[in-house]
């Protein structure tokens, strides 16, 4: 094979990509990978990353992926290289993020013989992703560059369609590995290879049916996760007040925050649903259910322990998604289309409720409660949410770590006017990853604040090298409470003996000395008037920010449960008042 067949095989399957939308390119230096990095490095409209640890670099991708809604390419090499891809891989599949996964690998002759680099990658990443292929080796006749062109456009076709996810391209090359680039690789020659999208939506036979059982139900809850449609937010608003149902909005919705009406936004549920007699006052006949699982446990347990309720999932991929083991009613559907189209049918006999109103005026009284972190002086980890709402200018992105983050962002950031867009990791909720992934996302998104654990933070430090190559403007802020702060809500903190040890897990660390490294700035707060001068001058400050906020894991939970029991009682001082 000459070296230019080559050369014309990679540039037909590059071009394709790019003609399919994809934008964004993240490699990993390697050897094998060289055709594919070199090409990519040569077409003029693709925009290149390189990020030398795998595992940062495929979290990036899928940061960018992520917040742009579009497709990301991964390129490596072959070996190892291509195992560190597996933890984003895992995440991009259960959080719906569209990646194109391109990995090099040594050609068929070298494999499984004890050639250096060569593993064995053929479905390298099981189930986890959406569509795998072992391309052919390159050849430069017409038919194999049809070939690479319809491989490329098949897979970000796959990986853009619903639900959207990861695919896998492996692509085996014979050395010499270096392309031929001394004369203009892409010309306009190649067609590009076109798709139309429809939505799926359900006849009006359909509605009416749905109508009729649900008109005369009027204890109904509508519960939003995260999902990321556009026109979704009115959408689904227009349903809730058609139906007069409240919408309990997790806080990776798009709801809480934005110009749309807030009316029947439902923010402090978790909080709410802690209070036994309240959860078992408040049963609703029928749920209806968009997007992810909701971050709450609280609500969660209130579905499974009622499995009586009617619950009707509505999820353009028609997948089963439902961890309650309750789901009656499965609607594959196009989320919005389905919201119009039961509020239009549903707008003819509009309705006060009284089951609305209650609601209502009980997450009020919540939402009151809670605030009351805002007068904590000492630094209480589910306020820093709190003055986020106040500090983040509009159209921020805020991204949120796991484990007490997002469950502090759940409590804590209520409904706001602000265009704020809240992302996580939430597919398969591990802490690895984060702080790429949220760099991915400050590229494509400004300006980005990331909240994150001191743990979690410590797990993905590789992934600074991103701000500091590609002069990223992010902030960063550390809830450094010295562990694993959720365990200590945990049963496993009743167990003293082994508890700091195996759960706890203390590090000690301060991150001035990593920041810096990366040409950060860094900042350790230790009073809320310096936390908000160090927020202004970071959102101002087009670099790496790390503010590290030292907290207490003993005082966290005993606010929480301040907060939590006063939540309870006074959930229970007004269902005894007949409210």
């Amino acid at each position: 094979m000459e070296m230019n067949e080559m050369t014309a095989y990679v540039t037909a399957f590059v071009e394709q990509l790019a003609h399919m939308g994809v934008q964004q390119v993240v490699i990993s230096p390697g050897s094998r990978s060289t055709p594919l990095a070199m090409v990519m490095a040569e077409h003029p409209t693709l925009n290149i990353h390189v990020h030398i640890d795998e595992r940062s670099a495929a979290f990036f991708a899928l940061g960018m992926a992520k917040a742009s809604g579009e497709p990301v390419a991964l390129v490596c090499t072959s070996g190892t290289a291509v195992a560190n891809y597996y933890p984003a891989i895992v995440e991009a599949y259960y959080a719906r993020v569209p990646l194109v996964v391109i990995t090099a690998d040594r050609p068929h002759e070298l494999r499984d013989v004890g050639a250096p680099q060569a593993i064995n990658q053929l479905h390298m990443y099981g189930s986890y992703v959406k569509w795998f292929v072992d391309m052919a080796l390159p050849e430069g006749n017409e038919r194999m560059l049809r070939y690479a062109e319809m491989v490329a456009a098949r897979a970000v076709y796959v990986a853009s369609s619903v639900p959207k996810g990861p695919v896998h391209i492996n692509v085996p090359l014979r050395e010499p590995l270096v392309p031929t680039i001394d004369e203009p690789l892409f010309l306009p020659s190649s067609p590009a290879r076109i798709v139309y999208k429809g939505n799926k939506h359900l006849c009006e036979e359909m509605i009416d049916e749905l109508y009729a059982e649900l008109s005369g139900v009027e204890k109904g809850v509508i519960i939003c996760g995260d999902l990321h449609i556009e026109g979704f937010s009115e959408a689904v608003v227009k349903l809730a007040e058609a139906l007069q149902y409240p919408i309990l909005a997790d806080p990776l919705s798009p709801l809480r925050t934005g110009t749309h009406e807030k009316q029947f936004i439902i923010e402090s549920y978790d909080a709410m649903l802690k209070n036994e007699a309240f959860a078992n006052r408040f049963v609703p006949d029928v749920v209806i259910r968009f997007g992810a699982m909701p971050v709450s446990k609280s609500l969660y347990v209130w579905l499974q322990k009622h499995k009586q309720v009617k619950q009707i999932v509505v999820d353009e991929a028609g997948q089963w998604r439902d961890p309650t083991l309750s789901l009656q009613v499965l609607i594959e559907a196009n989320e919005v289309q389905f919201c119009y189209d039961l509020a239009q049918r549903a707008s003819h006999s509009l309705r006060s409720s009284q089951w609305m109103s209650k609601w209502q005026y009980m997450n009020e009284r919540a939402k009151h409660i809670l605030l009351k972190a805002e007068e904590e002086t000492d630094m209480f980890e589910g306020k820093i949410f709190i003055e986020l709402a106040n500090l983040l200018p509009d159209k921020a992105t805020l991204y949120v770590g796991n484990s007490m983050p997002i469950r502090d962002a759940d409590t804590f950031f209520m409904s706001s006017n602000k265009r704020i867009r809240l992302l996580a990791n939430r597919g398969a909720n591990g802490i690895d990853g984060v702080v790429s992934s949220a760099l991915g996302a400050s590229y494509v998104s400004q300006p980005l604040v990331l909240v994150i654990g001191d743990l979690s933070f410590y797990h993905d430090l590789n992934g600074l090298l991103a701000a500091k190559l590609q002069q990223l403007h992010a902030t960063i802020i550390v809830l450094n409470n010295n562990g694993g702060g959720i365990f200590s809500f945990l049963p496993q903190a009743n167990e003293p003996k082994h508890f700091e040890r195996l759960f706890g897990t203390p590090t000690h660390l301060s991150f001035q000395h990593a920041v810096d490294m990366y040409n950060g700035h860094y900042e350790k707060v230790e009073t809320w008037e310096h936390f908000r001068r160090a927020m202004t001058d970071a959102l101002s400050r087009p670099t790496l920010n790390v503010i590290e906020v030292p907290t207490s894991r003993e005082y966290n939970v005993k606010i929480h449960r301040k907060l939590w029991k006063d939540v309870s009682q006074e959930m229970s001082n007004l269902l005894n008042k007949g409210e």
